[in-house]
Formats: structure tokens, C-alpha cells, sequence
């Protein structure tokens, strides 16, 4: 593909995932690199730190290489460098950070410090060129968050987990079904041969005012409902449980997210669309019933594609493109950091049972 103007390498390095992109400023995506870990984390039942930093460190190299020679463009073609600087396990963020600083300075790029959920928050403009603002909830193994997108840099958290994020009940979930890591997609599977009204769960936060999210209490449930059966626990009433946790959670996020649109409307931002991003926008069942949601509130719903919807280095590379175009530069001493919410002057969600700052 010829390469097209102002092109941004992205890195992506927050988790367990080593990721390189480029993507151009008319929103193509040149290349797109993702060499998974999960064959190195499966074993331990979850992602370990140590192990993911060091995986980055072995393989970085060759795949910011191959998806420059899938770009087809040398590095002084490019208009600028991005990378993952935050939030995320830190020795990753910093292994992608450093290598990003490197080939920004030894061919004279300017360098871009990007926030991860300001990735995935961006992801609907680079699929869909849509306008701000528009509604996003983004759900993924670490975060749940309902924010307006005003615009680059410009987020309004309107609601977040007092507790568990949606990913990690979905992690939690799997290992008490047996179904091994990652959970999201293992749940899933196992949905399909189940019945979603066979297992009494618990609808979480439904009704409430607000539109945080809690999801511990229907993690419990699930647990309470395993040791119920005990050694009985056969294929089927694994499906049916599965099938019952995800149409919850599903409820879940269509209720707190109709609240937000309430909200919104109260407050004469009409018009937006509503955006799912993140690790669990992949999930079909949560996907078909946001869509439908929307279609009864009139709005436009964008949907990343499935590839888009983990972590990758696309996004990043975009949100490069977003902030170069607005001068949004960063310096060479600028310090990853582990934590980096996407709303700064949101009230941290610690205290009387609120987690998650």
C-alpha cells in the first residue's frame, strides 16, 4: 500500500501485548503489528508483570522493523512518533516509551506521549471519522467508564467502577467456570450453548441513580452459584451460568449507559452517538444490545471492528496524529506513568467502598 502523508509509527506496550502501527492522516492504517503474550501467560491464569516487561523487551525491535517495511516508508518519512506512555504495567509502558523517545530523537521526530484510554477513546474517529462530542463507554479488563468526549485532551467522566472492572469479572468469571484465560472470549463460547434464564444472577447497579458500575457482587454470585453445584458442575450448567453472567452484565451497561444518556440530554448535549471501545467492545452480546439501545434513542452507534477493539498500536498511532495536528508535542523527559486518568478533576473513586482512583 503507498504510503500516505504525515504518517505516525504508533507503539503499544501497556499490557500483554507488543504492538507497532502506522497509520497515516487521512485515518489508513498502513500496518498494524500484535504479537500476543498469551501463550506466556496462560499458565499463571492472568497477565504477570515481570514476564510481559520482558517479552516487550525481546521483541519490540522486530516488530516496530516489520511494521515499518508493511508501511513501506523509511523512518525520516515519518511526521512524528507515539507510544503508550501510561496508564498500564509500568515496565512495559516504559520498554515502548524508550524505544519511542529513540527513534524519535536519532531521526528528529517529535515525540508523542499517549494515554492509553485516550487510544481506545479516539478509536471511533479513526474507523468512522465521526465529529465530537459523542457518548463513550469504554470497557475493557482494567477500565469502566462512561465519559463525554468533548474533544482531544477534553474528557467529562460521567460514571466508573466503584469496584471490579467488567474485563476482570469476566477473568474472575472463567476461572470459576473452569474456563481458562483470557475470560472474555472463553465466557463467551460457553454462552452460546447456554440459557441466560436457567441461573438466578443478580442485575448490578440496575435503577440505581448515577451511572457507575459495580460488578464484585455478581462475581460473588457466580462463585455462590458454583459451589451450589459443586461436583455436578457439568458443560452444560457452565454454559448456562456463563450465558447468565454475561446477559447481567450486559443489562448492566445498557442501564448505567441509558442513564448517561438521560444525563446528557438533561444537560442539552443531544445529537452525539454513542461509541463502545475496549477490550469487551468484542463481546457480541454486550455489542447487540448497546446497538439496540441506541436505535431507540435515535443515536448513531460505532463499534470498533474487532481487531481494533484490544490493545493495539492503530489507536495509539492515531491519537498521535490527533494530538501532532493540534501541536500537542511531548519532551524527551516526559515520565511514563502507571496510573493517568483520561478525566483529571473527576472525584477519585476511593472511600466507602469505592475503589479505583
Amino acid at each position: 500500500m503507498p504510503s500516505g502523508p504525515n504518517a505516525i509509527l504508533g507503539i503499544e506496550t501497556s499490557c500483554d501485548e507488543t504492538a507497532a502501527a502506522v497509520v497515516d492522516g487521512e485515518r489508513r492504517i498502513l500496518s498494524s503489528v500484535v504479537l500476543s503474550q498469551l501463550d506466556d501467560h496462560r499458565i499463571y491464569g492472568g497477565v504477570v508483570p515481570e514476564i510481559a516487561a520482558r517479552a516487550h523487551l525481546d521483541h519490540l525491535d522486530a516488530i516496530v522493523a516489520r511494521a515499518m517495511a508493511e508501511a513501506g516508508i523509511g523512518y525520516s518519512d515519518l511526521a512524528g512518533v507515539a507510544a503508550t506512555a501510561g496508564p498500564g504495567l509500568i515496565g512495559g509502558v516504559l520498554v515502548g516509551a524508550t524505544l519511542a523517545k529513540a527513534i524519535a530523537l536519532a531521526h528528529r521526530k517529535p515525540f508523542l506521549a499517549i494515554n492509553h484510554l485516550e487510544g481506545h477513546a479516539l478509536t471511533a474517529r479513526l474507523t468512522d471519522g465521526i465529529d465530537f462530542p459523542y457518548l463513550l463507554l469504554l470497557v475493557s479488563g482494567g477500565h469502566c467508564q462512561l465519559l463525554l468526549v468533548e474533544g482531544v485532551g477534553h474528557y467529562r467522566r460521567l460514571g466508573t467502577t466503584i469496584d471490579d472492572a467488567v474485563g476482570e469479572a469476566f477473568d474472575k468469571t472463567a476461572k470459576l467456570l473452569g474456563l481458562g484465560y483470557p475470560g472474555g472470549p472463553a465466557v463467551e463460547r460457553a454462552a452460546e450453548s447456554g440459557d441466560p434464564t436457567a441461573v438466578a444472577l443478580p442485575r448490578p447497579m440496575i435503577g440505581k441513580p448515577g451511572c457507575d458500575f459495580s460488578f464484585s457482587g455478581l462475581k460473588t454470585a457466580v462463585r455462590r452459584r458454583v459451589e451450589e453445584v459443586g461436583d455436578t458442575l457439568d458443560a452444560q450448567r457452565i454454559a448456562d451460568i456463563a450465558a447468565g453472567f454475561q446477559h447481567a452484565v450486559a443489562a448492566s451497561l445498557v442501564d448505567r449507559t441509558r442513564r448517561a444518556i438521560d444525563l446528557l440530554d438533561q444537560q442539552g448535549v443531544v445529537g452525539r452517538p454513542l461509541v463502545v471501545a475496549g477490550g469487551v467492545a468484542a463481546n457480541g452480546v454486550i455489542r447487540a444490545a448497546l446497538a439496540d439501545l441506541a436505535g431507540k434513542r435515535g443515536m448513531q452507534f460505532v463499534a470498533p471492528p474487532l481487531a481494533l477493539c484490544g490493545d493495539n498500536a492503530a489507536m495509539i498511532a492515531w491519537a498521535g496524529q490527533e494530538r501532532l495536528a493540534l501541536g500537542l508535542v511531548d519532551g524527551m523527559d516526559f515520565r511514563p506513568r502507571p496510573r493517568w486518568p483520561l478525566d483529571p478533576d473527576a472525584a477519585p473513586s476511593i472511600g466507602a467502598g469505592r475503589v479505583k482512583a
